[in-house]
This record gives structure tokens, C-alpha cells and sequence, in this order.
């Protein structure tokens, strides 16, 4: 059995655009013509490859089918640059996937350097560190900065280095819920600021200080830069990598309330291709890692 080129590249244009018509819009073509292309690869593999929710989704015959695409496609973009097809327009599209923190810090200025040099577009996904792993799993990105050392099936893996992370709080709220000092009784009702429901890095240095982390009230603020201003700002405390802290803590606009750092081991994972475009994002992204995280 084969899986048609087309049809897999009609796959992942749905899942990357969420819709039959916007992918058909961006394929030229009618809804009608894009649902009749995924139901010729369905009838082809003798299984559903896309479930039709708001945004539509692949099943994991799906992703395996929107992976091969994407590799393929990757592939494809090597050998034309190798052989100088004379397309000097010719772009590359790159999704890849990584944690909040990275991004608002070092990330983007390895991808900056390499698209001086190359004509490429990046599609960025961030989530939380512990789960961009997934999304390379899933086929929908070709790289992820990921907390997880053992490589996902079909990749490799490369160490970035650490984020570490400090508990600071802005210096008037210090002043207000810890006049008497860091300890469990003011933690156990000082507002804490977390980035979603699923960061649990203010949790794991209250549990280290001896606090029950259901104690403190909690705000949620899921964006890096907005995170690290709610803290500054005094809506409640919270840990910051000293990228983001070190200016605020120098001026007094921040103090630190001490206890032991948290350290967030960094990977950069890939796909195991030989891919000339994918090796040199990882070139760039890895040498300024290793360059700018602890050790």
C-alpha cells in the first residue's frame, strides 16, 4: 500500500489551518474537493485519519500521515536548493515548538540569525516545556525546546542547558506580606501569580519551603512578559529566570525572597532527517542555549 503525496499534503494543510475551507482556500481548490481528497486517503489506509471537530484534529493515523508530509516536504526543500532549481522565491515553512519563557528570552535570536541567511518563515506553537514534545509526536512541528531528555520516537535530542528559575516579588508587596519575613505562615497566604493551570514551578518552591501549595491564593496570567510585569507590578509573587529579573533586581523593583532556585533542564529535539535546512536551525538554537542558560 502507498499513501498518495497529494493526499497527505492535503491532510496537513487541514490540520494546520483548522478548517476544509480555509484549507481549501489556501490550496486553491473547493471544501468540496478537500473533503473528498481526505475521504480517497481514508478509503486508501482503510482507516479515519481526521476528526471533524472546531478545529478539526488527526487521529493517530492522521498524525502519522500529516508527519510523513511534513518530512517529505522538508526533504523535497533540501534536494531543490541542492540541485538550484532556479526558484529564488522558494520559502521554507518551519513549524517548531517552545516553552513560553524561552521564547520571551534567547529563542528568537538564533531563528533571526538563520533567516539573514536563508529564505524561511518559522511557525512558532508555545507551550508549556513538559508538553511541546507532544506536538513533535503529533507531527505538527520539526523541533521543539522540550524538558524531556529521552528522545521521542524518530527524533534526537541535544542539551540546551538550564532555566533557572528564583522566587522575587515586587518590593512593596514584600514589604506588605512579608515584613515579618519569608516563612510558611506569610507564604501560606501571600498571593501567588502562575502562568496556566498547568505551571507548577510556584508550587513545587512552596512545597520545598514547607507550605501546602493549595494554601495561597493564585492568579493566573498566561503570557511570559505579562507574567514577569504582574510580579514587578505586586499582584503577587512568583519565580522568574534571571533573564527577566536581573534589571528589576538591580534596580530594588524587585527583591528576592531566597529558598532554593528551581532548574528547568532544556532540550532542543528534532527530527531524525538528514536535512541540511533542519540541521542548521538546530546548529543556531543549540550553540545559543548552550550560550546563554546555565550549565
Amino acid at each position: 500500500m502507498q499513501i498518495p503525496l497529494d493526499l497527505a499534503r492535503t491532510l496537513a494543510v487541514v490540520i494546520d489551518e483548522g478548517t476544509l475551507d480555509a484549507a481549501a482556500h489556501r490550496l486553491h481548490i473547493t471544501a468540496s474537493a478537500v473533503s473528498q481528497r481526505i475521504r480517497a486517503l481514508e478509503n486508501r489506509l482503510g482507516r479515519v485519519v481526521l476528526v471533524r471537530s472546531k478545529p478539526v484534529r488527526a487521529t493517530d493515523a492522521g498524525e502519522a500521515v500529516v508527519r510523513l508530509a511534513r518530512q517529505l516536504a522538508l526533504i523535497e526543500h533540501d534536494a531543490l536548493a541542492e540541485i538550484g532549481d532556479g526558484d529564488e522565491g522558494a520559502t521554507a515553512v518551519v513549524p517548531l515548538a517552545v516553552n513560553a519563557d524561552s521564547l520571551a528570552t534567547w529563542f528568537l535570536a538564533p531563528l533571526a540569525r538563520l533567516a539573514e541567511r536563508r529564505r524561511i518563515v518559522f511557525e512558532l506553537h508555545r507551550d508549556d516545556q513538559d508538553f511541546t514534545a507532544g506536538l513533535l509526536e503529533s507531527g505538527t512541528v520539526m523541533g521543539a525546546v522540550t524538558s524531556r531528555a529521552a528522545p521521542v520516537g524518530g527524533c534526537r535530542v541535544s542539551a540546551l542547558g538550564v532555566l533557572r528559575y528564583e522566587a522575587v516579588a515586587g518590593a512593596s508587596f514584600a514589604a506588605r506580606w512579608f515584613a515579618g519575613g519569608v516563612d510558611a505562615a506569610s507564604l501560606a497566604v501571600a498571593p501567588v501569580v502562575d502562568f496556566d493551570r498547568r505551571d507548577d514551578l510556584q508550587s513545587q518552591w512552596l512545597a520545598a519551603n514547607g507550605v501546602d501549595p493549595a494554601a495561597p491564593p493564585r492568579h493566573l496570567v498566561p503570557a511570559s512578559s505579562e507574567f514577569a510585569e504582574a510580579v514587578v507590578l505586586g499582584l503577587g509573587w512568583g519565580l522568574l529566570p534571571r533573564f527577566q529579573s536581573e534589571g528589576h533586581l538591580r534596580t530594588g523593583a524587585l527583591v528576592p525572597l531566597g529558598g532554593p532556585p528551581i532548574d528547568v533542564a532544556l532540550y532542543w529535539q528534532q527530527w531524525n532527517l538528514t536535512s541540511d535546512l533542519l540541521d542548521a536551525i538546530a546548529d543556531e538554537v543549540v550553540a545559543e542555549g548552550r550560550r546563554v542558560l546555565a550549565h
